[in-house]
């Protein structure tokens, strides 16, 4: 039996604990109508989720024990906002500061990498589902660092390098793979939309050969429906350069090679909320 079907059984066993009353909103109907009325990026429809984060308790772990929040020292590196009649959860990042640095680069994120339900394995055919807003954001002008800020990530464990990331680039928001070397632009161009929710959605068949895929979706606000942006087929997702047997996904702000000498922006915070991963070996979800 695939590692992703037995997930699904045990996840259907258990799920009304992975994430205390969040994941059993997330069942009924996630996030009620005021919350859809603002924009969850949680579709009702579908498979039940593997995983749900939140942060309806306004806890940083969105009350999973084993949730990984951020590793920054600052206070105010992750905290949590209001975000319609409930919450979401805040990463910030100035540069130049050590209290904004970890694990050796300036970053603040969140991650599934101690949760069973938010890893995945060869074999697995998932869906992340999650909500973004650029808080305050400076848009790109002319003359400005070219840098991009990564604001979601599919991470292989081990210290390898992602499978994929959803990064802002100048202003407007790539999918890329970089070990595929594989780039696309799927906002392109996001200025109307800063301070507003935006909802993504990346489909992947987790496969060590060239066999698996991405499908990168998006709904922008005032949009019904997502939009298929990018679909890559036919090739290898799973491809840690060092050994590793399984990947989790991360959420926050990672600022790599940037610095104040470079002339980046010093301080960025992006919010996030509603992740959620999906089984799709069982559904029709491609």
């Amino acid at each position: 039996m695939k590692k992703s079907t037995r997930r699904s059984l045990m996840a259907a066993a258990i799920a009304g604990t992975l994430t205390l009353a969040g994941l059993t909103a997330a069942q009924a109907g996630q996030n009620g109508a005021s919350k859809a009325a603002s924009g969850s990026c949680a579709d009702t429809e579908g498979p039940a989720a593997l995983l749900t984060v939140d942060y309806r308790n306004g806890k940083l772990n969105s009350g999973i024990p084993d949730l990984t929040t951020t590793h920054a020292s600052a206070d105010d590196a992750s905290y949590i906002v209001p975000s319609g009649t409930d919450h979401a959860v805040a990463h910030k990042v100035t540069l130049g500061d050590p209290a904004y640095v970890s694990d050796g680069a300036p970053r603040s994120e969140s991650a599934t990498n101690d949760v069973h339900e938010g890893k995945f394995f060869v074999g697995d055919e998932q869906r992340y589902e999650f909500s973004v807003l650029l808080k305050d954001w400076k848009p790109f002008q002319a003359g400005d660092s070219e840098s991009g800020d990564i604001i979601v990530q599919g991470k292989h464990a081990g210290g390898n390098l992602p499978s994929f990331y959803l990064m802002t680039k100048r202003n407007s928001i790539a999918f890329r793979s970089p070990t595929l070397n594989l780039q696309a632009d799927v906002v392109a161009d996001f200025r109307s939309h800063i301070g507003e929710w935006m909802h993504f959605r990346v489909d992947v068949s987790w496969t060590d050969d060239t066999t698996g895929y991405y499908k990168v979706s998006s709904r922008m606000p005032g949009e019904p429906e997502f939009t298929v942006r990018k679909t890559y087929e036919n090739v290898k997702t799973f491809h840690p350069a060092n050994p590793a047997d399984f990947g989790y996904l991360k959420w926050g702000l990672y600022r790599p090679g940037q610095s104040l000498e470079k002339g980046d922006v010093p301080t960025r915070v992006v919010y996030h909320d509603d992740i959620r991963i999906t089984d799709l070996s069982q559904s029709s979800g491609r």
